[in-house]
């Protein structure tokens, strides 16, 4: 059974740093692309940064892309995001996932939800301005 346990979030000032964490059980972890998505309440569940499987690869929204960082290890079945310069639109609930293995297969990096099959219960990431 594959799990997927979110950790690091928290309240931080803005233009402050945080990195949240995910730790992965279960299934081949460095088999698939693992992701990042972020869900604030009235709004739609928004990708945020996915690397490919063997970590070659990474992709982001154009809203972080220069200020976050995702990162893997796969001894550890851990994955990463740095937030750096945090702006209070960054507020959200952070989704660690899984993308499935049809889409991860060429270090493809998936933006799609629906390309991913296993989720984290998240953790609260709030920027006060």
């Amino acid at each position: 059974q594959v799990q997927l346990v979110e950790s690091g979030g928290g309240l931080v000032q803005v233009g402050g740093s945080l990195r949240v964490s995910c730790a992965a059980s279960g299934g081949s972890f460095s088999s698939v692309a693992m992701g990042w998505f972020r869900l604030v309440p009235g709004k739609e569940r928004e990708f945020v940064a996915c690397v490919a499987k063997s970590g070659i690869r990474t992709s982001y929204a154009d809203s972080v892309k220069g200020r976050f960082t995702i990162s893997r290890d796969n001894v550890a079945n851990m994955v990463y995001l740095q937030m750096n310069s945090l702006k209070p639109e960054d507020t959200a609930v952070y989704y660690c996932a899984r993308a499935r293995t049809s889409a991860s297969v060429l270090n493809l990096t998936p933006r799609l939800s629906g390309e991913y099959d296993y989720w984290g219960q998240g953790t609260q990431v709030t920027v006060s301005s």
